[in-house]
Parts: C-alpha cells; structure tokens; sequence
C-alpha cells in the first residue's frame, strides 16, 4: 500500500476553534469564551480569516525559538496552528515571490503586546532572509533601531511597563531577492506632554532614568548632572523604580545599538547633553516681581541651573534668562517687548522642555534613516510595520486621546474598506458571485472629526486663530453651534434638547460616538495644546547656542529667516500625517494583527472577560468575523482540500488519479452535501456554514478511527505471519548446525587417536637417537680434559722461569733508581732556600684565585639586564678583575637579553631609544610617554566606513594616523582635523566628511618646534615657496606629541636621508601666510582643568597658558 503524506492542518489538535469565522454559534460570550479557553492552553493566538488575535501572556512562551522559525517557514497560512509567524510568512512570501508591496497594521491598547508583535515580525523577517555581510550589517540596524526609539519614545504607564507613547511606521525595503537593503522610519504624534508632567503611578520617558542609572560618574560630571532621581522635577518619584527593568543596563543596550545603527561618538555625546538640559530645565524656579509701571513680571529663583544649562548648551546666559523673562511680537516692522508674569514664565520654560525633547526625538528618527536607508537606487519591494496606539478611553480624556482616536477611526475605516475589497477581490478572482455585505461604515464619524468647514479639527484651528480672546469655552460654544445636530456628537450645552437633561456629561466636556463606542472628552488645555506655541524669544535664544545639535533643532530662530506666519497647528499636522500614512496603506497588501490585553494585572494567567469584552467591541472584531462570514465562512485550495478528506470516498482513496477539482466534485457528491452549502470556484472550494466543515471533519476523525483499525488488524497478521515465517526458517537453521556439530566431534574423535599414536612412536625413535649422541659426547670430553692437564703443567714451568728472571731485573732497577735520587737530592739542597718563598707565594696566589672564581659561580646574580646586584670584592689586589668580569657579564646578558626580541619589538624599542635621545631632559612631557607603548593608528580608518573616502584617496602605507587640534591664527580656536603620516607626506583631513585638506611632501618639511613645557602643542615648518606653503605653516595640538615628532622625524630622516631640526623652546616663530606670528608659552592657572588654551594676544602673538 502507497504511503500516505501526512500533514498538520489548522483544524489538527484544535484547542476551541482556531479561525472565528468557524465558530458556532457567533456571538459575543462564545466570541470571549473561545479567546479564554485557548488563553488557558496557552494558545495565545487565534484567526479571524487572515487577521491574527494576538493575547498578551505577559510571561515568555517557547513559541519562538528558532526551530519554530523553520517549522512556519514557506508554509500556507492554515497549514500550521495560528502564529503570528504565520502572518510574517505570509507577507514576506508575497513581497519577494509575486512583488506585492505589504504592510502590517498592528493595533490595540496601551500594554496589549503591539510593540512586542512589530518586534517579532520584524525578527521573523530577519531569519528567514537572506545571508551575507551586508545583509546582516542591514538587518542589525533595523533590529537596533528599536531599543533607541523605545528608550526614548517608551515610558512606565499604568497599564503597561514599556507603552509607546509614540506611533510608529517603518517601511522596510528589500530587493528582487527578497534580501533587505534598508529601511524608512516615520513617528506620529510624540506624547511630548510626558515630559513636564507624569499622571501619578506613570514615569517620564525610559531615557532619564537609564541615564541616571546606568552612566558612570565621570560621564553624569560632564552632563552635571546627579544620580538621585528627587533632584529633578520632570520625574515621578511615586513610579522611578520599577520592577523587572534593569535601567542601568538598558543604558548600556541603548549606547550600544547607537553605535550599531551608526551614531558616532560625538553625536552621541550630544544626544545626551539635550537630555541632560531638558531634565534640568525642570528645575529653573521663577519668583514675582513688580516693576515701577506697576507690571508683573518674574525673576529666576537660582541661577546655578540656568549656568549648567548654559554651559551645556552653549548659550550666553543673558540671553536665555531675558527669553524667559521677556516675549517679543512682530507685526509686519513693529515688535513689542512684553514681561511675562511667573504663570507664563513657567509656561514658556515648559513649552521649551517639551519642544527641545519633541524635536531631538524627530532628528534620532532622521538620523536612524540617514544610516538604514537603502543605499542602491534600484528598484525596492516594501513591506511596511505600524505600531500605533491603540483606541484609548480614560476616566480623563483630553486632546491627546481625541487626536489617537481619531486615528484609530481612520484605520478602522481603511481596515473594513481593505477588507471588503480583499474578500471581493478573491471572489471574483474565484469567478464566484459577490453579494453586498452591510456593515457599519465610521465615515460619518471621521467626516465629523476632519471635515474641512465643520470638522471638529478645523474649528479648532479656526478658533485658535481667530483674533480676540479665545478660550476652551469659547471652543465648546463653537462645537455646540455646528455639531448640534450630528447624531454622532452629544453635549450638555448643545441646542439639540434630548440632551439637556443629561447629568452624567459635565458642562465642559462634549461626547463623541465612536465605533468602538462613546468616548466624553474634556475640552481643557485643547486649544493650547493645538497652538502648539514656543515663543520665538526662545526660538532665537535656542539658534543662538554654539551647540551644534541644538541649533540645528531650531532654525526658525535665524534672524536671516524671520516667517512671521503662523506656524501650523498641532491638530493639522497630525491630519495631513494620518491622510499621508493612510495613501501610503492603500497601496499596499494589509495583514493585521488585533492585540488584546487579558487583564489590567500585567499578570500572566489571569483573564478578565470585561476587559477583553471591551476590547472586542472597539476592535470591531465581532463585524469583522461577520464581514468575513456573510459570503462563505471557509476555503481552500483543491489540492490540500483533497488530501485531507479524500479518505471519506472510495473512488478517492487512497490514490486519485486525475485533476482536483474533479476530485472534490467527487468526493462532496459522494457525501451528498447540499449544493447551496458549497461553491467551487477556480483553485479553490468555497464552504458556507461551519457547520458543514464539522460536520466534514467528524467523518474524517470516525474514518481516521476505522483506517486506524484496518490498519492495526493488517499489521497484526503481518507480524504473526512474519514471527512464523522466521521461526520456520530457525529450526531449518538450528537442525543443520547440530548435523554439522555431530560430523564435526566424531571426526575429531578419529583425529586424536591418530596424532596419539603417532608421538608414541616419534618418542621411541627420539629417545634412541639421544642415547646415541650422549655416548658420543662423553668419549669426546675425555679427550678434551686429558690434554688440558698436560697444556697446564707445561704452562706453569714456563711462569716460573720468567719469574724468577723478572725478580732479578727489578733488584738492578731499584738500587739504580735509588742512587740517582740520592744524588738528585745532595745537588738540590743548594738551590732551595733562595726560591721556596717565591714557590709558595705563588702557589698561594694561584690556590686564592681558584677559590674566588669558585665562590663567583655560585654567587652569580640574575639575568636581567636591570639587576644591578653583583658579588663583594673577596681580596683587594682582585679589584680591577672583579670590575672587569661586571663589565663582561653585564654586556653578555644583556646580548643575551637582545637575542630574544622580535623584529617588530626591536623596531619599537628604536623608536623609544631616538625619543629619548631626542627629548630627554628636553620636554617635560617625554617622562610619561615612556610607559606608553607607540601604537600609530588610533584611529580604526580601515574598519570605519566613514572613513572609506579617505582611505580610498590614500594608497600609502599609514605609519601614524590621529585627531589634531589645529589652531586658528585669527581667534586661537581649535578645530579637528585627521593627521595622517605616510612614507612620502604628512596630510590634513576633514574629521566629519574625511576630505585631505592639505597634503605636504616630507620633503618639504624643514623643522618641527615645541615647547619644553608639559603640553601637546607644536609647529610644522614648511619650506618657503613649495607648493604647500601657501597657506604658511601648521600649529597643532596632539595628545601623542612626543611619538608623533619621533615617527616624524625618522621617516624623514629615512626617505630624504636628512635630519629633521626638531627646534624646542618657550617661544618660536610660526609663518602664517605672508605673517609671521610669535608663539609664547606661560605658566598659568586654567578653568578647564589641565588642559592647555591657546589665546590671541594681538596679530603676532599668540599665548598658550599651560598649567
């Protein structure tokens, strides 16, 4: 029998029902009821056609590993169980296989997982594309994109401990590959009120407390700032710590995905400085005075915060207390300078807070896309993620909430339009006849919000714009003149009378009927809010500041580009942003995912059914599953189709051969299914009611069960048969193995009688030949020992012949040698006293000197070139050889010591040696660059690619490469510049851009000059009338100035076989152009520390205080 494919399928091992449109029966508790029951089993998704509901479980789940990665991978959207993996492959399979541009819209309330959900889409998307090394660098900085907005976009709320308090759109670009090239990051709408003032149980956006957290001391020294959180009014005390957030280390997370998305230092550094600013403006305290005329006006409690502020900022002081004190307005060529009393001083300093936070917010998300955005200008396939707010309804709802829930009905709007477009599309695509579907269209609603004459927003511009004195009231009164009669619009004030006697909405307040139900708004702070307004006092004083960052913030502040015009209201540009994003989804391919929050907790487990009832309602999940129902409630493709339920027909199973379709027109006839439950359409079959789906799957299951038995009662009768089988072919086995084991014994048998008799007789015929060879062998010894007796005699008469002969020469010798010595020794007496004393003195002598070397082996001190020990002087005439043999040892150690070094260590302690014949005792800066190894790249020029321009521009090998100080003749300003020294020049370049500004032969280099004092300050001096001279000579400022000059002067000395002058001295000359201006070095007590400043005396003396 053919093997079946077995595969999963949605309706496998279902947990309740896992698509809504097959629930039975539809309404709302058995809506809710499925939701909970696949809650508890944590099946924390469920569909709504393609629309994926999403559960907060507010705990982690092993549901997104990378193995469930693959197993989602390339699969159909129903294959599997819901995931929101699912949907990511969906998307991500119709952008790169049949180039529909997608987005995803992500929507719910505050603490619902939608930021969560972009997040794992986003990684979803991330792994199943593709590899490379720069495709990875590409999905690194999408990825790292999110900890940088959320640290400061997010903040504590008190339904959820990480809410977006922004929205966000990201359009994510990919190639004809599908591999993604970059990506584009749009915010709407930043809750910039959160900085000023937190509702109670809420924290200011996650960025002040990480910093104050997480930076180290000296990094808070620089920023002035402290680490006690009650220091500063913009924070929540009730709220600062908050459980399960690590902020010192989210710090570190956010600093480290600034450099992976491509912030450099300095742009970080200036970053945290605004940060820094704005949390101290919080502090700035005003106090009334009165003036003479009799007018209010408010004076800065302490200055010291207005000076931290300024020195951070870069602002003259002056001119920020005047701004705070003082508003100039323009009409046409007449300004009038007003004070602002104390309410409006803090006024202005809030406005300030929220716009400098509101606008370094905007310029992160410009920079994240000048480094994500797709650096090829082909043609890109776009898949967008938006991370909204939800529809929100608080006990207090004010502007904030009117703009988000307008908002949420325009996507609600563009979501039911997609949605019916998308079912009618597939139906006449299916050639199946499309019926019109009634459902609730909120255009009414958002016709009342963003009409252009009578629209709620346009009022509200109309009224703040209107001259005289406009108030909240004045607003409402507005409202209750145009909107009276709108059936979507209710107030207390309003003409129509039906609401008069309406108790439960306040004077002030009116009530809107959204979808998602009604929704009362306070109409306090909505015109100040939508005025949006900063004084251009402020503005001015913000362009004014020698910060770059800040001044770039500001440019309506440039006195050179005064607009007198209002600037546009809050209100209109959020509606020309939410009629830009909703353009942008309607040329896309929508898929959603709806999340829900299961409890106001955060707490997993735990799930309220009138909270998600809720939910549901302003979701529209219900008429969407109605939407979805209205035609046909299920379809699927023929082939799939098929193979699930081709089991339940026997001219199916187990094999059909022929097409599909006409498969399934087979199998539903042979069913006997009502023809109007079903249609067939070109690739698909379409299935009316659930209840014929169940009804499908319970005869599949029944069928499983007797194919499960059919299947059990073959394998049993092929296992009996087989068991028979192989012991049939046993016994055949085992009975002609013993008839072998009984043949094999008796042959044995026979086999060792054989062998037994055989030894018997080769013993025999052994022990005769051996009586044979023993005889012979004692006749031969006989022989053998009578002649040695007869050898031996004859010998030893020999010996004693030559003996005796022996002993009388010896006698003769003796008394020879005895007669010599005698008269040896009477002519020897004569001579010995005279040189006995010279014999023993330098027998002595020799006897000392051999005891000394002696001692002077085991006394022998290290090898160490260092070690200065050596053994005393034993004897005072061994002075100069004791000398002699230090002098010896020491140059044999220390050759020794030499022998070790590598050709790069000799190399370093050359330079190290020419630095020190150079400089020693000369500059009081060479002692502490000893201990300092020379390294010459400090700067990674190959590895940063923003220094690609500049390394392609230089084909040399680099020797040093650092960021200079070069001094500006005019003011004694430094600016930074790249000093690059090469094997034939020393070039300048730009720090930011990496363009060579000036590129000087070496050969054109006449002297180098410095001071002998501990600074880095020194002069290259260039030959008069070269080329690079033009511009006169360089006055620089390097923190390695003493191996700068030292790899400057050998390289000169190696290519143009000269010695570079190296000219040092308190004061020297220095050519600026056509000038010569004098350099004088002073000793003096500096604000900034340790560090030298270079002042301008006057046009030919330029002064470097060092301390």
């Amino acid at each position: 029998m053919a093997k079946m494919e077995v595969k999963t399928s949605l309706l496998d091992n279902m947990i309740g029902v896992g698509d809504m449109v097959l629930l039975e029966p539809l309404d709302e508790d058995s809506f809710i009821n499925n939701l909970k029951k696949r809650y508890d089993h944590n099946e924390v998704y469920t569909y709504i056609g393609s629309v994926v509901i999403s559960i907060n479980p507010y705990r982690s789940l092993p549901i997104y590993t990378p193995e469930k990665v693959e197993e989602y991978r390339n699969r159909n959207f129903y294959e599997l169980s819901p995931h929101i993996f699912a949907l990511s492959d969906e998307a991500y399979r119709s952008l790169r296989d049949q180039d529909k541009d997608q987005c995803i819209l992500i929507t719910g309330e505050s603490g619902a997982g939608k930021t969560e959900a972009s997040k794992l889409v986003m990684s979803y998307v991330a792994a199943v594309c593709g590899k490379g090394a720069e495709v990875n660098q590409v999905k690194e900085q999408l990825l790292q994109s999110n900890p940088v907005l959320e640290a400061f976009g997010n903040a504590k709320t008190v339904r959820n401990d990480n809410s977006s308090r922004f929205g966000k759109y990201m359009d994510i670009e990919f190639d004809f590959k599908g591999d993604p090239l970059g990506g584009v990051i749009s915010n709407y709408l930043l809750e910039k009120s959160r900085v000023v003032k937190q509702p109670r149980g809420e924290r200011n956006f996650h960025i002040f407390y990480q910093i104050l957290s997480g930076a180290s001391e000296d990094f808070l020294c620089k920023l002035k700032l402290e680490r006690d959180f009650s220091r500063y009014n913009y924070l929540g005390l009730d709220s600062a710590k908050v459980n399960g957030v690590d902020d010192a280390a989210n710090f570190r997370t956010v600093r480290n995905a600034m450099q992976i998305v491509g912030f450099m230092d300095h742009e970080t550094q200036s970053v945290f400085e605004v940060v820094a600013a704005v949390l101290k403006l919080g502090n700035i305290e005003f106090k009334p005075e009165s003036r003479v005329n009799g007018l209010d006006e408010s004076k800065i409690k302490d200055k010291n915060e207005l000076k931290e502020i300024c020195e951070l900022t870069g602002i003259d002081q002056s001119v920020l207390e005047r701004a705070f004190s003082f508003r100039t307005v323009e009409a046409k060529q007449e300004k009038v300078s007003t004070t602002l009393n104390v309410a409006q001083a803090y006024y202005a300093r809030d406005a300030l807070a929220k716009n400098l936070y509101s606008r370094l917010f905007s310029w992160l998300v410009t920079r994240i896309n000048e480094s994500i955005k797709a650096q090829t200008k082909v043609r890109k396939k776009v898949m967008g993620v938006l991370d909204i707010y939800g529809f929100e309804i608080f006990e207090d709802n004010s502007f904030e909430q009117f703009i988000i829930n307008y908002c949420n009905e325009k996507l609600q709007q563009i979501f039911i339009e997609l949605t019916l477009k998308e079912e009618q599309e597939e139906y006449i695509r299916e050639g199946i006849e499309w019926t019109h579907i009634e459902y609730f269209n909120n255009a009414i609603i958002c016709d009342l919000i963003e009409n252009n004459q009578t629209g709620i927003l346009a009022m509200l511009d109309e009224e703040c714009l209107r001259p005289g004195t406009v108030t909240d009231d004045t607003f409402l009164e507005k409202l209750n003149q145009v909107c009276a009669t709108h059936q979507h619009f209710e107030s207390r004030m309003s003409k129509c009378s039906r609401f008069l006697n309406d108790t439960s909405l306040p004077h002030s307040c009116f009530r809107i009927q959204h979808y998602a139900g009604k929704v009362m708004y306070q109409v306090e702070g909505f015109v100040d809010k939508n005025n949006d307004l900063l004084y251009r006092d402020l503005s001015q004083a913000m362009w004014k500041a020698s910060h770059s960052l800040i001044k770039a913030l500001f440019p309506e502040g440039n006195p050179a580009k005064i607009n007198l015009k209002r600037p546009p209201t809050a209100g209109s540009q959020f509606k020309a942003s939410v009629a830009t994003l909703m353009k942008n989804l309607q040329t896309k391919n929508p898929n959603y995912i709806r999340c829900i929050k299961p409890n106001d907790k955060k707490a997993p487990h735990i799930f309220n059914d009138a909270l998600v009832c809720h939910q549901i309602r302003y979701l529209g999940l219900l008429e969407n599953v109605r939407v979805r129902r209205a035609g046909y409630a299920f379809r699927q493709a023929y082939e799939p189709c098929l193979e699930r339920y081709k089991m339940l027909c026997k001219q199916t199973w187990p094999h059909w051969r022929g097409p599909a379709r006409a498969g399934v027109e087979v199998l539903f006839n042979e069913l006997e299914i009502p023809e109007e439950e079903f249609s067939f359409g070109r690739s698909k079959i379409f299935i009316r009611n659930p209840r014929t789906l169940f009804k499908l799957e319970d005869l599949r299951k029944q069928r499983l069960e007797d194919l499960a038995t059919l299947i059990e009662k073959i394998y049993r009768g092929w296992k009996c048969r087989t068991r028979f089988l192989l012991m049939k072919k046993s016994q055949i086995v085992i009975a002609s193995w013993y008839r072998r084991y009984a043949q094999q014994k008796k042959y044995q048998k026979i086999k060792s009688s054989a062998i037994i008799v055989q030894s018997y007789i080769r013993g025999w015929k052994a022990r005769k030949l051996l009586r044979e060879l023993k005889h012979q062998k004692r006749c031969n010894e006989a022989a053998t020992i009578i002649a040695a007796y007869w050898h031996g005699t004859q010998a030893r008469r020999e010996l004693r012949r030559l003996k005796e002969e022996a002993r009388n020469k010896h006698a003769i010798a003796v008394i020879w040698a005895y007669w010599l010595g005698y008269k040896v020794r009477r002519e020897y007496r004569k001579f010995f006293r005279a040189n006995a004393g010279r014999k023993i003195y330098e027998f002595t002598l020799q006897r000392l000197m051999q005891k000394y070397f002696l001692e002077m082996k085991n006394k022998m001190p290290s090898l160490s070139p260092i070690d200065k020990n050596w053994p005393a002087r034993p004897y005072l005439f061994l002075d100069s050889t004791h000398k002699e043999l230090k002098r010896i040892f020491h140059l044999w150690r220390c050759k020794k010591y030499r022998d070790q070094f590598t050709d790069q260590q000799k190399l370093i302690y050359e330079e190290k040696l020419e630095a020190s014949e150079l400089f020693k005792d000369k500059k009081a800066l060479y002692p502490a660059s000893v201990g300092q190894p020379f390294q010459g790249a400090y700067l990674e020029i190959s590895k940063n690619p923003k220094y690609k321009k500049l390394k392609d521009a230089v084909d040399e090998k680099i020797i040093i490469a650092e960021v200079v100080n070069k001094i500006n003749r005019a003011n004694g300003k430094a600016t930074s510049r790249i000093f690059l020294l090469t094997k034939n020049n020393v070039l300048l370049a730009d720090q930011k851009s990496g363009n060579i500004k000036s590129e000087v032969p070496l050969g054109d280099v006449t002297k180098v000059s410095m001071s002998s004092q501990n600074d880095g300050f020194f002069a290259v001096h260039l030959k008069e009338g070269s080329g690079a001279a033009g511009k006169g000579d360089f006055l620089l400022s390097s923190d390695h100035l003493i191996e700068m000059a030292t790899k400057l002067y050998r390289t000169t000395l190696s290519q143009t076989k000269q010695k570079l002058n190296i000219e040092i001295s308190d004061e020297f000359l220095v050519q600026f152009r056509q000038d010569k201006v004098c350099v004088k070095f002073i000793q003096g007590s500096q604000k900034n520390g340790n560090i030298p400043t270079c002042k301008r005396k006057n046009n030919r003396l330029l002064e470097v205080a060092v301390p």
